[in-house]
């Protein structure tokens, strides 16, 4: 892990403090509804032990589980959410499409946490092979990106490939019955695909794409709880102490909260680093530029986005 990153993301947290911010609780908090993914290893550990329900004694906490961001990041533009976790593409196609959102915080980068896999038995044997090839991946997932900086390393184009939309779930289901021959795909799907069918993998996100994770929120959840987002941020990062001082409870608590098999917990947490959580350094806006816009130089996205249009300052929340 880079000790950098991991710095500057503990120096943006202690700059709300220091905006007078205070991580104590938040009594005009009346609710607050949370959208996560199976693999939020610091959301599930604070559900699983009821730290917000402490922590906002007067607010109605709930936890709603999508199967991927760009679904949890619809349900937060339209005021089903005023929290949740997604990796680095829903954000680029909800801002490009005009939905209404906030980037509060972010993970440091997690490259080894998605990969592009194949069958063992496969013919394709490196990036360049997935010339005219089917590829199932989630649209507007993490994955997404990954599939095209790695299509571009192959020196292919876009056009060159066919990407095949699925959900996960759907996404797994083709792959086993080799209806697409490759699939693009983020822990824990990538995880569980490892330990079941021993897949090759072709590239992870190393050289490819950072794979941050951010926390996004309502635009009237972040200006009107400052204070909410502060106690959040402080409570995700006790949490990732958790996960990394305590592992074997660690992987308990998500496996029996999520239904994943303990194995593939395991496994996806090992390949996890440090995850302290922080507000958006330069750098992170930075790499989520790119993200943005190498999806619009291939006409993913439809306009430009300048990402930072759409990044939280608390100081313009107090």
């Amino acid at each position: 892990m880079n000790r950098r990153r991991i710095l500057q993301i503990l120096g943006t947290t202690a700059a709300l403090w220091n905006l007078g911010v205070r991580a104590q609780t938040d009594p005009a908090l009346k609710e607050l509804r949370i959208g996560y993914q199976k693999a939020a290893v610091n959301l599930v550990i604070i559900k699983q032990q009821g730290a917000l329900e402490k922590r906002f004694p007067n607010a109605k906490i709930s936890w709603i589980e999508f199967p991927a961001g760009p679904q949890l990041l619809e349900a937060l533009s339209v005021g089903s959410l005023e929290f949740g976790l997604t990796g680095d593409s829903p954000p680029v196609f909800a801002q490009a499409a005009g939905k209404d959102l906030l980037y509060v915080g972010a993970e440091p980068p997690k490259p080894d946490s998605s990969a592009i896999v194949v069958l063992p038995d496969s013919p394709v044997k490196k990036l360049a092979d997935l010339k005219g090839r089917k590829i199932a991946l989630q649209k507007g997932s993490s994955a997404h990106y990954l599939l095209v900086r790695a299509v571009e390393k192959a020196g292919l184009q876009w056009s060159d490939i066919n990407p095949v939309y699925l959900a996960p779930a759907d996404a797994r289901a083709a792959f086993e019955r080799k209806s697409v021959d490759a699939w693009a795909i983020w822990d824990p799907y990538y995880a569980a695909i490892e330990l079941a069918l021993k897949p090759r993998v072709l590239a992870t996100g190393r050289d490819l794409s950072s794979n941050n994770s951010f926390y996004l929120a309502s635009r009237p959840f972040a200006t009107r709880h400052a204070q909410a987002v502060a106690v959040l941020f402080d409570e995700l990062t006790r949490a990732d102490r958790f996960a990394q001082e305590h592992r074997p409870e660690a992987i308990k608590l998500i496996a029996d909260f999520s239904g994943v098999d303990a194995g593939v917990v395991n496994l996806f947490v090992q390949r996890r680093p440090r995850s302290p959580v922080g507000l958006l350094s330069a750098q992170t806006v930075a790499d989520q530029q790119r993200v943005a816009d190498g999806f619009h130089k291939l006409g993913l996205i439809p306009k430009p986005i300048r990402v930072a249009d759409i990044v939280w300052r608390p100081e313009t929340a107090k």
